[in-house]
């Protein structure tokens, strides 16, 4: 029982998570992150250390892009990591698709806080 609410409480992090991100609350979303959080450039490839790193890359994203995430579903992984999938829409600023499509977002997540993801197609 204790696995199943540990699940069901990271599982509501991560929904208020996308909502704080669709939403451009980019601090609310690194209030989430562990400070040395591992996160996936997804617009210019490789990855970011760190909240100040994750702070920048979505600054500099978020100037050319609007991105919308929807979580679809959530399963665990054997490795107790958190499966996402997401169908992920992004235009350009003016308004031309770019994007349309579901992706999986893989959570490490540790004391509450996320310490990893990475995107699988």
């Amino acid at each position: 029982m204790a696995e199943l609410q540990v699940l069901t409480a990271e599982v509501d992090v991560l929904r208020r998570v996308y909502a704080a991100f669709n939403r451009r609350e980019i601090e609310t979303v690194l209030a989430a992150m562990h400070s040395d959080v591992d996160w996936p450039n997804g617009m210019e490839g490789g990855r970011v250390l760190g909240t100040a790193a994750v702070r920048a890359y979505w600054t500099r994203q978020f100037e050319l892009l609007d991105p919308q995430v929807e979580p679809q579903n959530f399963t665990t992984e054997a490795d107790g990591r958190i499966a996402v999938d997401v169908h992920q829409v992004v235009h350009d600023k003016s308004g031309k698709l770019v994007v349309d499509q579901m992706v999986q977002h893989v959570y490490d997540i540790g004391d509450g806080l996320i310490r990893s993801m990475e995107i699988r197609s």
